[in-house]
């Protein structure tokens, strides 16, 4: 017998009824089982355009895989991810090792035909998406028309199998989508870089298509139109490992500025109480990232007097950081007034109003008077100061409005006898707002448990514990952490 054996001619993204119907090994040895020459013999003029086949596959399933990552649907990258995914499977469809070891099956046939007519759907989608193709949105109803003429051909195909006249349509139409999106490659005077070498893809995608349609089609057989995908994918690639590199640059340059920032922010707080023989006060300041919006002061640290300063700015990072720095200005300018909470809050909300670009600022100072054995309180929407006392957490509250909220807010203070051995807690809303996994809160409850725990340790051990007791609940920090713990060792 004749041997009818031949090569197959991978269908381009125009479908040649010549290539599908009569070229395929698989359609051609109806009546013979291929031998293993034979399979060798197409494995070899299959190995590259498998190989290709692929890496676009590969190529489709990161880009959709990125997209499903980053839970935000990008029209590029999916419509690429369709695009590439498509033709890659195409070409393994319509190789000669799957037509070979397929060839009896209906549905294959068809269904490999028929796949000719669904890739220029992402493809042509992609491009518009791209800028090349124009995105008029006075004719949506052009791009709908021909989605639906493709899908038509490719429902078509799979009832009644492939047709010279069907894929002769999609020939025309296709070819007539490639001149136009020579034209309009061309005729884009964008000058962005990026978009002259992802241009320099297309058209050289577009090239090989429209030579292995038109020129291989009647006198050259050859099928260069995967190698002009894969330099299409490679202008993508490229573009985009040069946008990864210079965000990694910038991230950088971000990062050294973070960190300046962190060590100007931690410049303003002040260091370790002086040694005093009333109060010992230890602080903790743990932000959630490398600046944050909380702040403590010092307003009085002397032998007999203490002033202690706590604050929380809405919101983190950057911001929030910038708003503290404004705050910290606030409390210096409001230091005269240490012995007097309500009038230093008072005047910090008068300062702050209509500066904060509509941040707010809970806040916390006590006034200790060793002398007088006595604390003054007030506070502006913050967190009440814990007291522990011979074993028993009392809340002392006196809470006004938050600072920067109004700037007709008025403020009032307590006063509250001191005990020695009293030991005093001021803390930022982080502490009581951790949540563990199953996203409930530590509390006012579990902290006053944990306070009361630390009877018998030093201010600074007793913050540490404090600190690691909620660190060691919470799932992941979600906000700044601080607190002050102060000890009266005055007498009684």
């Amino acid at each position: 017998m004749t041997d009818r054996r031949v090569p197959c001619e991978f269908a381009p993204i125009v479908a040649r009824p010549e290539v599908i119907v009569y070229d395929s090994l698989a359609m051609v040895l109806l009546d013979t089982q291929p031998t293993a020459v034979d399979v060798l013999r197409a494995f070899r003029y299959d190995a590259p355009y498998l190989f290709l086949g692929a890496a676009f596959i590969t190529v489709g399933m990161v880009a959709i895989g990125f997209c499903a990552l980053r839970r935000r649907f990008d029209s590029l990258l999916v419509w690429l991810g369709v695009f590439a995914g498509l033709y890659g499977l195409r070409m393994w469809l319509q190789s000669n090792m799957v037509g070979a070891s397929l060839h009896s099956s209906l549905v294959f046939g068809r269904f490999s035909a028929a796949i000719d007519y669904l890739v220029p759907i992402p493809a042509f989608i992609f491009f518009r998406a791209a800028g090349f193709l124009g995105r008029d949105k006075k004719r949506p109803w052009l791009l709908v028309a021909t989605w639906v003429v493709f899908l038509s051909m490719f429902a078509a195909t799979l009832a009644v199998g492939p047709t010279p006249v069907v894929a002769a349509i999609n020939g025309g139409l296709v070819t007539a989508l490639l001149w136009i999106l020579i034209a309009r490659s061309l005729g884009n005077n964008v000058k962005d870089r990026d978009f002259k070498v992802v241009r320099i893809g297309v058209l050289s995608f577009v090239v090989f298509a429209l030579w292995d349609n038109i020129v291989a089609r009647y006198w050259i057989p050859s099928h260069i139109e995967p190698y002009g995908f894969a330099i299409l994918l490679g202008s993508l690639g490229y573009v985009a490992a040069r946008r990864t590199l210079e965000r990694d640059v910038e991230l950088g340059e971000i990062q050294g500025e973070l960190e300046l920032a962190r060590r100007i922010q931690l410049s303003i707080l002040p260091k370790a109480f002086p040694e005093s023989g009333d109060f010992r006060v230890a602080a903790r300041y743990v932000p959630m990232t490398a600046v944050a919006g909380d702040l403590y002061d010092f307003f009085v640290a002397g032998d007999r007097q203490a002033g202690l300063f706590i604050a929380d700015v809405s919101g983190h990072g950057v911001p929030a950081a910038m708003i503290a720095s404004m705050v910290k200005m606030a409390a210096i300018s409001q230091r005269p007034q240490a012995a007097e909470p309500a009038q230093v809050l008072s005047g910090m909300n008068a300062a702050l109003c209509g500066n904060t670009q509509g941040q707010f600022v809970t806040a916390a100072y006590v006034h200790l008077d060793a002398r007088a054995r006595e604390l003054r309180y007030a506070a502006a929407g913050h967190p009440p100061m814990l007291m522990l006392r011979d074993g028993t957490v009392t809340e002392i509250a006196e809470n006004g409005l938050l600072l920067a909220a109004s700037n007709q807010a008025t403020y009032s203070d307590m006063t509250f006898p001191l005990v020695s051995g009293d030991r005093l807690l001021l803390y930022t809303d982080g502490l009581v707002e951790a949540r563990n996994a199953q996203g409930v809160l530590f509390g006012e409850d579990a902290l006053m448990a944990s306070l009361r725990s630390t009877a018998g340790l030093t201010p600074a051990d007793a913050a540490d514990k404090l600190i690691a007791d909620v660190e060691s609940w919470a799932h992941l920090q979600d906000d700044d952490l601080t607190l002050l713990v102060c000890d009266y060792a005055g007498a009684g």
